[in-house]
């Protein structure tokens, strides 16, 4: 199987989600179905379609659009199964996780950061 996702690869969901994950969710299948909704929530929540206009952002855009999606994607990964890993180890990943998420999407919905970002 190959990687289906258009922000994030599964190598780069995987880096982020860390030691001790679920290696049943923590596999291509399962992070091409958490991409694609990783992907289509940033698209409506940004109220953009960075999917089909991917191709021709600049690098800029493209590394937050890969730090929300594969931060978002670790997300579902870790959640899947708690099992296995110390309760406060799993909180912390998934708080940090979250973190960069929310961060990176105040950036992409933010007008001026956009221009900012497309006029580089």
């Amino acid at each position: 199987m190959a990687d289906t996702g258009i922000f994030a690869t599964t190598a780069e969901v995987q880096s982020m989600v860390g030691a001790n994950a679920s290696s049943t969710y923590n596999a291509e299948v399962h992070i091409n179905r958490y991409m694609t909704m990783a992907e289509s929530y940033i698209n409506c929540v940004t109220r953009k379609n960075w999917s089909d206009a991917y191709s021709a952002l600049n690098v800029d855009v493209k590394g937050i659009l890969k730090l929300a999606a594969a931060s978002y994607a670790a997300m579902m990964v870790i959640n899947a199964d708690l099992t296995g890993t110390a309760r406060i180890e799993m909180e912390t990943r998934l708080d940090v996780l979250r973190d960069i998420f929310v961060n990176c999407m105040l950036l992409l919905k933010d007008k001026d950061v956009e221009t900012f970002m497309t006029g580089a």
